[in-house]
């Protein structure tokens, strides 16, 4: 009708309508000369990527990634809320005007440090830039600080164990591990670690208490870093970082090479799950717990991708939240999703844990 209005209706021609039932057809000549299902027709595009990714990484995830082709009634991404992503819980708190010290820590190599002290700042507190080398010359002490967040993104480039080596900086120095000892002894400090630092407080479980379930982080699966937006549930936990929180399910970026949780036991998982220690883990997209690639990226058993401590105060986690704090970070995201993420509420609930 546009292009009637213009005088060039006859430059254009009706070539396809959509139609449902997932076929396609093409007609010539009043014939249909050919037909296929939509089904078929995105197998064979996406044939010889699997048979690469077949040769190049696990196997099994290949073809499980290629069978979710024949799902063709797949919801895709969305997000169930049980509260308003909106609300600034931290409000009262931050009007006071104090702000909690919190020190971001980062290593050598660490690049997720400025997503996570931007969110912690919106949040209301002071996010202090710590570099390991603080704490080892003493330019830094964590006694001056409420919460420690141990940040990702590629410590030591992400290979062997990079988390293991960050925590091994730890427990071989005596006075370094003493002074975390004391922190985490500590009854009104809190603290958070993602990718890396999931993995480097992992390995530190033995000084945090209630850590005693917590799993170490070995490579995936599918033998690939895995960058995605992969779906999770946020489970009833005590952790202070879910408060509100536990039922929701929504879409967080995960970006790591060695994030399968691997336990003491066979029963490791479900233990934690038991013990309501489990904070968070992958699902599809009819929200059932993910077993399959790449719905769960890196393989861990039940999906589970995120602990806490008996109390709360201590939360690591393989996918990163704070790269979608703001609603623009997302590159999807509801319609209806305004300034603030639904992840910002992580943060703000922190600020209300800590209440002064």
């Amino acid at each position: 009708r546009v292009l009637d209005a213009h005088g060039l209706g006859s430059c254009v021609h009706e070539i396809g309508t959509v139609t449902v039932g997932g076929h396609f057809r093409i007609r010539g000549g009043g014939k249909v000369v050919f037909e296929s299902s939509c089904e078929a027709l995105e197998r064979r595009w996406s044939e010889t990527t699997f048979r690469m990714q077949s040769i190049r990484d696990h196997p099994d995830c290949a073809r499980e990634e290629y069978d979710a082709l024949l799902d063709r009634e797949d919801p895709g991404l969305h997000a169930v809320l049980p509260f308003n992503a909106s609300e600034d819980v931290s409000a009262p708190y931050v009007s006071t005007g104090h702000r909690p010290r919190v020190a971001i820590l980062r290593e050598q190599g660490v690049n997720g440090h400025v997503e996570m002290a931007a969110a912690f700042h919106r949040a209301g507190f002071s996010a202090v830039d710590v570099h390991m080398s603080d704490l080892v010359e003493g330019r830094a002490a964590l006694r001056d600080y409420r919460g420690v967040v141990a940040c990702g993104g590629f410590s030591f480039g992400d290979v062997l164990g990079a988390g293991g080596g960050w925590a091994k900086s730890i427990l071989f120095s005596d006075r370094l591990r003493d002074e975390f000892a004391s922190f985490f002894d500590r009854h009104d400090t809190f603290g958070l670690g993602v990718c890396n630092g999931c993995q480097m407080l992992a390995h530190l479980r033995d000084l945090i208490p209630g850590a005693a379930l917590w799993p170490r982080f070995v490579p995936n699966r599918s033998g690939r870093f895995e960058a995605r937006l992969s779906m999770v549930e946020v489970l009833d936990s005590p952790s202070i970082f879910f408060r509100g929180m536990g039922g929701a399910m929504l879409p967080i970026p995960v970006a790591h090479g060695e994030g399968m949780a691997e336990y003491d036991a066979v029963s490791g998982s479900q233990k934690t799950l038991a013990a309501r220690v489990a904070a968070l883990r992958f699902v599809d997209n009819y929200d059932r717990p993910a077993s399959f690639y790449p719905a769960n990226p890196n393989g861990s058993p039940g999906g589970i991708t995120g602990f806490t401590t008996g109390d709360g105060r201590f939360t690591i986690m393989m996918p990163h939240p704070e790269r979608l704090f703001r609603a623009v970070q997302g590159s999807w995201r509801p319609n209806d999703w305004q300034e603030d993420g639904p992840w910002m509420r992580m943060f703000r609930n922190a600020r209300v844990w800590v209440a002064d």
